[in-house]
């Protein structure tokens, strides 16, 4: 009876660690300044398949994000918060979306690094 409790609950652990290893944690740069824009910038990038979490600090302007790496990846959460008009570092919101915002929630743009290096919509 000990063998196949033991057994079960090292199947139990070795299905464990594989969920966890695909998980990702990592942070990015995204342009924000209220409240508002950290409730839209998490929404944005929690609603992109395989993301588990997403927070944005406001003094920083960091986004610490984990998903699976099996679903998604970075590329396209920065895709997503530039949807709703927050630039990231690799990423700018469209001219039309960032006029939309809220006053409260307009930032000095920053500039992206280069054209080639942004990630392309499909």
């Amino acid at each position: 009876m000990k063998k196949k409790v033991f057994s079960l609950v090292g199947l139990f652990l070795i299905g464990a660690i594989t969920v966890f290893a695909q998980s990702k944690t990592e942070k990015f740069k995204v342009y924000g300044a209220c409240g508002m824009c950290e409730n839209r910038i998490e929404k944005a990038a929690k609603s992109v398949d395989g993301v588990t979490a997403a927070d944005w600090d406001q003094k920083t302007n960091m986004l610490e994000l984990t998903y699976d790496e099996s679903k998604t990846n970075s590329d396209k959460v920065h895709l997503a918060v530039a949807k709703v008009g927050h630039d990231t570092d690799k990423q700018k919101a469209k001219d039309e979306v960032y006029n939309k915002l809220h006053s409260c929630c307009k930032y000095e743009r920053p500039k992206v690094e280069s054209e080639s290096k942004k990630p392309q919509e499909k």
